[in-house]
């Protein structure tokens, strides 16, 4: 893979980070964030990628003689895909709540709500 997954990991983060700096609605605020989020894992699953290498699976009093791919990374991807599911999911619910609260989901108008 080299080196085009990681700029591709960085350009899904800068697309996302700059539809969070530039969005005028919270829905797309919380889609900008999916995108960001969605960077992390290529870049998960780039840095954990071997060429050549399997899974790894032993059998007991086999010796391992080829290279195996590590398991801890694939493991974090996992994660960071449910905590990215479970965030997206705790954030429309807090869009959905503003929205009938407030009447609006612009974020500039909730800036004069303070006091």
């Amino acid at each position: 893979m080299g080196v085009y997954a990681y700029v591709v990991a960085g350009w899904l983060v800068l697309v996302g980070a700059a539809g969070i700096v530039r969005s005028r609605n919270l829905v797309h605020t919380v889609v900008s964030l999916s995108v960001a989020q969605s960077g992390t894992y290529v870049f998960l699953v780039s840095a954990g990628y071997q060429w050549g290498a399997s899974a790894p699976v032993f059998s007991p009093g086999s010796p391992v003689t080829l290279p195996v791919v590590d398991p801890v990374v694939q493991a974090m991807a996992l994660t960071d895909i449910v905590v990215s599911a479970t965030v997206t999911a705790l954030l429309l619910a807090l869009t959905i709540q503003i929205e009938k609260r407030f009447h609006t989901v612009d974020p500039d108008e909730l800036q004069t709500l303070k006091g």
